[in-house]
């Protein structure tokens, strides 16, 4: 479903990208690119295309009105705020003075957040009743008709229930599919012999005479043991999502009270020397040879990026469609590097989801025919 989306949204932020190395042609033969918000553009152009028909960055110009600026710094704010470390998580009884503002923020934000998806169920919802919808419907409307027909609905208002389940997939399916693809990006870039034979595995499977399709992801083997070895050495919630004990229960001999707040360590995890050899060393063979039955849908403990059990990540498959399709689209249209071949810096940042500290600046260069990268 919206493989169509996925596909056409990849093609025009690839396509873009040409545009800007022919405009800046005169000056170098190498485009500059700030690949950490290309990425976050593109996840977020293709979860709002799917969830409410909008896009962030109208690349093709088709006149679409877009969410500001500052929605999306809210939704970087709220992930932020998550997990930001909060005094009266500790010490309750502190929560009242609201040291720090974390709770004002939290509440500034969720109000940004809360105002423009209420604007987009009522263009929805007016849209539905007066029989104007054009085209497929998106994955708003598909809850308005499911919350229509539903007989039984929690204490929770339908409108309530459809703007939180929008959100949260706008929330979980951007952020983390971008901050995968910038520490992806920056593994292949200070492992140059990786990129080249994710580059030729492209050549050989796809060719030069046509673009990426969705399709051809399973043929390329060696592009998702590469995805496989980021999840692995840079999960993109390093400490998962916090979860809650339902029932007191002791797990390897800790008794764990009910109503425990419980964080799983998924980097220790990810680096077991017991389980990975050369742990810390980036070897996307490993799941080639050593691991290759190795899965990350909650099955192999050892590697658990998403989550495991009912209340894993539930947006595990679009998240590695995309993931997929981004990369290889990108790998396949450009030869990249970095300024003056110097490495990329890979501190990471505090937070919710492992954001790399610093810009991820590459130059770029095309690989293909002018015609291949036509936007649509």
């Amino acid at each position: 479903m919206f493989r169509h989306v996925r596909e056409d949204e990849v093609r025009d932020a690839v396509g873009a990208l040409y545009q800007q190395w022919i405009g800046n042609k005169s000056n170098s033969q190498k485009l500059l690119v700030e690949m950490k918000r290309w990425f976050n553009d593109i996840t977020l152009n293709v979860i709002l295309k799917i969830i409410v028909s909008k896009r962030y960055v109208d690349y093709a110009i088709h006149g679409e009105e877009k969410p500001s600026d500052e929605w999306r710094d809210s939704l970087r704010a709220f992930l932020e705020l998550s997990g930001m470390f909060v005094v009266s998580d500790a010490l309750p009884f502190l929560r009242w003075l609201d040291l720090g503002g974390a709770e004002k923020a939290m509440k500034r934000t969720a109000k940004n957040l809360d105002h423009t998806v209420a604007k987009w169920l009522e263009e929805h919802k007016q849209k539905k009743a007066s029989g104007t919808a054009k085209g497929e419907e998106d994955f708003m409307d598909l809850m308005l008709s499911a919350l229509d027909d539903a007989k039984e609905l929690s204490n929770r208002s339908a409108d309530t229930i459809n703007k939180a389940t929008c959100l949260t997939l706008i929330l979980a399916a951007s952020d983390t599919t971008s901050v995968t693809l910038t520490w992806t990006l920056s593994l292949l870039l200070n492992n140059r012999e990786v990129l080249k034979k994710a580059q030729d595995e492209l050549d050989i499977h796809v060719g030069r005479e046509r673009q990426v399709k969705e399709s051809d992801m399973e043929n390329l083997v060696y592009l998702q043991a590469i995805i496989k070895e980021t999840f692995r050495l840079y999960p993109a919630a390093p400490l998962s999502v916090p979860h809650e004990s339902m029932e007191e229960c002791t797990v390897g001999g800790y008794h764990i009270p009910a109503g425990t707040r419980i964080f799983t360590n998924l980097s220790k995890i990810h680096r077991d020397p017991q389980v990975w050899p050369d742990p810390n060393e980036f070897q996307p063979e490993r799941f080639l040879t050593t691991h290759k039955d190795c899965d990350f849908r909650g099955q192999h403990f050892e590697l658990i990026p998403f989550g495991s059990g009912r209340r894993m990540c539930p947006g595990v498959s679009f998240a590695l469609l995309v993931l997929n399709l981004a990369l290889a689209t990108l790998l396949h249209g450009f030869d990249i590097e970095t300024l003056d071949d110097a490495p990329v810096d890979m501190t990471e940042t505090g937070g919710i989801t492992n954001v790399k500290a610093t810009p991820l600046k590459a130059l770029l260069t095309p690989r293909l025919s002018p015609g291949l990268y036509d936007l649509q």
